[in-house]
């Protein structure tokens, strides 16, 4: 197994990206042209134009507040408190993004969670959470990358995906996308590479073996003052096979397509000290089905 056969943590395809991991995604943005006031005189004609950005505030005030009385019409009771088709592996009629009941594991293998329920909901919590280690800049660090590999995966595919991993993350890949040799970003810039799950989905479950997908979104670049690589997105599918082994999920093999993308957004694009910030200011999470 070489690092381009089945699974996607190779360089040049830095979690769900593209060879070209710091090209624009998404198309170009359209311009509005406003046309010449042709109907002066009848003002019941024209309709006012309507303020992108504070229909997303709205929109967005709005989730908010819905998300906050889901919480707390839900409450912080026991598994046993959720309703007959929240607990265990959840009811089959739910929507696809329904919460299931179940709290997030608590166990940890190193930073990543483990401990994972032998269920559907188990396997799609441990997809999506070694999705996001998977992702991570910790990956462009052989020591990380090395325990990161072990946590997350069967160990008969460990040595030969670890090796092949080494020789890919070389020199010469650090030096194409703007870190030192030693994979280090240059004096001054912050390196960041996450992986954000949007969803995942049971494809196949049978005893000891799952196949589950993750949709995720990612962000990856250099971001500080004179950064030439600066942060993009990308959005793709990650499909996990994975292996009940010593009381947990782990991955046996995986493989990676792009998408489901949506439209390109107007937010204006943030400066690269206000991404170097947001990296080193907000935390990631413990993902839970």
């Amino acid at each position: 197994m070489s690092p381009g056969d089945e699974h996607d943590y190779r360089p040049t395809d830095r979690g769900g990206r593209t060879d070209d991991p710091y090209s624009t995604l998404g198309g170009t943005r359209q311009t509005r042209t406003r046309l010449p006031d042709s109907d002066a005189g009848h003002p019941q004609a024209r309709r006012p134009a309507r303020n992108s950005r504070s229909l997303v505030m709205i929109v967005g005030v709005v989730v908010l507040l819905i998300a906050a009385i889901a919480f707390a019409n839900r409450g912080g009771g026991s598994d046993d408190d959720a309703s007959p088709g929240a607990k265990g592996r959840g009811s089959t009629d739910s929507a696809p993004t329904a919460a299931t009941g179940t709290k997030p594991v608590q166990g940890k293998n190193g930073t990543i969670a483990s401990g994972f329920a032998h269920d559907e909901q188990g396997a799609q919590s441990a997809a999506a959470n070694y999705a996001v280690a998977l992702g991570s800049a910790e990956m462009f660090k052989p020591d990380t990358r090395r325990s990161i590999i072990e946590a997350t995966h069967t160990p008969a595919v460990v040595p030969k995906l670890q090796a092949d991993l080494d020789a890919a993350y070389s020199p010469s890949f650090y030096a194409n996308v703007g870190l030192r040799e030693d994979g280090t970003p240059p004096t001054g810039l912050t390196f960041i590479s996450r992986t954000v799950p949007v969803g995942t989905k049971v494809v196949d479950m049978n005893g000891d073996a799952a196949t589950i997908e993750v949709w995720c979104t990612g962000l990856v670049g250099l971001a500080g003052e004179g950064a030439t690589k600066p942060v993009t997105d990308t959005w793709f599918t990650i499909t996990q096979k994975l292996t009940w082994a010593s009381g947990d999920w782990k991955i046996s093999s995986s493989s990676q397509s792009e998408g489901p993308t949506p439209v390109n957004g107007d937010n204006r694009a943030s400066t690269a000290d206000e991404m170097a910030d947001a990296v080193g200011g907000y935390g990631g999470f413990t993902y839970a089905r």
